[in-house]
């Protein structure tokens, strides 16, 4: 009976595909090539597929959108305030004194909370306190900024000189406007904090390597709507108020809003993975239920040795050493040509906000027709593109600024080119470079990723910003700005990049083995638990 039904069924079916007698043929394939064609597409453009890892990727990826709307936000207001206070040329003497201090000490608090606290403390820690400063420097710092602040000519009596000049006159700007500074310093921790450890290390636990290949891109091209929003709302309202206190009044509020929404979708991100990887089975969730070591408590020396020791730790630092540099020796001179043309805070305000609109906007683009290149491509083409791209677009910045500015349309079409070049090598970083640095530690151990990374981009992106600093403070005291030091700069910048560029091409093959055999335990131990 079951055999009669069987073949009564198949010739039912088979039936509806002959083609009809006596009249036209139907492609019986047009409705199973347009299903495939649709797969192609939706594999293209949104490669994650199921509720539940579509409930995740938006859970989590929710996170870093308002972690980059208030690093957007912080980031313009910090160089508002610096640049047009004190001078572009600032921001190299604040990466040395002011930010690589703060970054060694918050490194070596956030060490011993990690042994202390479970991961939700850890990560509420964290973030809250810095959303408070922004707080309280709106509300207090700032409106009382005036009598906090010395007076310039009293700070420069104090220094050698009378700092009329040079590295002592920006140092002695600096000192009278030590309040605008505090709120760099802080700005430019939160930057390496937010993403570097509060998303990725996250991420990073909660993400396997096969979803991170399709869900990293995705994450870059969903937080790259931030900018978008936080540019566009400092261009159309935080800069229409009457002055520079009442916009920040505007961009505070903004702040605080991203900051408790980080808090909300850290603990609903959180619940869920919990909630579903514990009820996978234990053969599709053998990585969430893998016991893990310990994590071993280590004095800040021995993270140090720690991270010394291992040659794959050590390239990953390379890599963002290199970026750290890089980016800081075209930005400050690109940020002090901004300055003379924008001099007024709020116009000031208003072009980088702009400027932040068309960064997560291009970056966007450039994630959607590139989303496959670090999964057809390969890990190494992924790596090698931000300091590829940034090294041919540097070319005719620095081309403008070594045949002159000494007039009002060759300024212009050097910030023309300099915003080209420092929008570019921001797009590549967020959809290309950021995605394969995080990558590169999937494949380790817990200690690692934990300690290793931990160093790396808190302490390492710094030491490179503050290298590259520390390189443009030297060149001010000689050449008087950073402008005439041009030439020598151009030919750190490009150095820098080869090498940076050579330590991603040596990284790849470790990555790739790595890999490998992070694939080969996982069968081992499933064959093993199979027997």
């Amino acid at each position: 009976m079951s055999k009669l039904y069987i073949m009564a069924k198949t010739k039912s079916v088979s039936s509806s595909f002959d083609p009809p007698r006596g009249g036209s043929t139907v492609a019986p394939t047009t409705p199973l090539a347009t299903g495939g064609a649709l797969r192609k597409v939706r594999q293209a453009v949104f490669p994650i597929y199921g509720n539940q890892e579509v409930t995740k990727f938006l859970l989590i990826g929710s996170i870093k959108f308002f972690i980059i709307l208030a690093l957007t936000l912080t980031r313009d207001t910090k160089d508002t305030l610096i640049v047009t206070q004190c001078g572009a040329e600032a921001i190299a003497f604040l990466k040395i004194y002011g930010v690589l201090p703060a970054a060694t000490a918050f490194i070596a608090l956030y060490s011993k909370m990690s042994n202390a606290m479970g991961k939700k403390m850890l990560f509420y820690s964290t973030c809250i306190p810095f959303f408070t400063f922004f707080g309280l420097f709106d509300v207090f710092i700032y409106p009382n900024a005036e009598r906090l602040h010395p007076s310039l000519e009293a700070v420069q009596a104090i220094l050698p000189g009378g700092a009329a000049s040079g590295g002592m006159a920006v140092l002695a700007k600096i000192a009278t406007h030590w309040t605008s500074a505090l709120f760099y310093v802080m700005a430019e921790i939160y930057s390496s904090v937010s993403v570097g450890l509060l998303f990725w290390q996250f991420a990073n636990d909660v993400v396997n390597v096969d979803q991170a290949k399709r869900f990293y891109p995705l994450f870059a091209q969903m937080s790259g709507l931030a900018p978008v929003l936080a540019g566009q709302y400092v261009v159309r309202f935080a800069s229409k108020a009457v002055n520079f206190e009442a916009s920040m009044h505007r961009l505070t509020a903004a702040v605080t809003f991203a900051g408790i929404m980080i808090c909300i979708f850290y603990q609903l991100s959180s619940s869920y993975v919990e909630r579903t990887e514990s009820a996978k089975p234990a053969a599709d969730n053998e990585q969430s239920i893998k016991p893990k070591k310990k994590k071993p408590k280590m004095s800040m020396v021995e993270s140090g040795k720690f991270l010394a020791s291992s040659q794959y730790l050590r390239l990953i630092a390379m890599l963002v050493l290199g970026y750290g540099l890089s980016i800081n020796f075209t930005e400050i001179m690109w940020k002090s040509l901004v300055k003379k043309q924008y001099p007024d805070p709020l116009d000031y305000q208003r072009f980088m906000g702009n400027f932040s609109s068309a960064v997560g906007l291009s970056t966007c683009i450039v994630i959607f027709f590139g989303v496959h290149v670090i999964r057809l491509l390969g890990w190494k083409v992924g790596a090698l593109a931000t300091p590829g791209i940034m090294a041919i677009l540097a070319l005719p910045f620095f081309a403008c600024i070594l045949l002159g500015l000494d007039s009002p349309a060759r300024l212009e079409i050097a910030v023309i080119f300099g915003t080209i070049q420092s929008l570019l090598s921001k797009t590549s970083k967020y959809a290309l470079f950021d995605p394969t640095t995080q990558m590169a530690y999937i494949p380790l151990d817990d200690e690692s990723k934990v300690k290793g990374k931990a160093a790396i981009d808190v302490l390492g992106s710094r030491i490179g910003k503050s290298g590259g600093s520390l390189i443009q403070q030297g060149l001010v005291f000689v050449f008087g700005n950073i402008i005439n030091a041009a030439p020598v700069v151009g030919v750190v910048y490009y150095s820098v990049l080869v090498a940076w560029m050579s330590a991603a091409g040596r990284l790849s093959g470790l990555f790739q083995a790595q890999t490998e055999m992070d694939k080969a335990d996982k069968m081992e131990a499933k064959t093993n638990k199979e027997k």
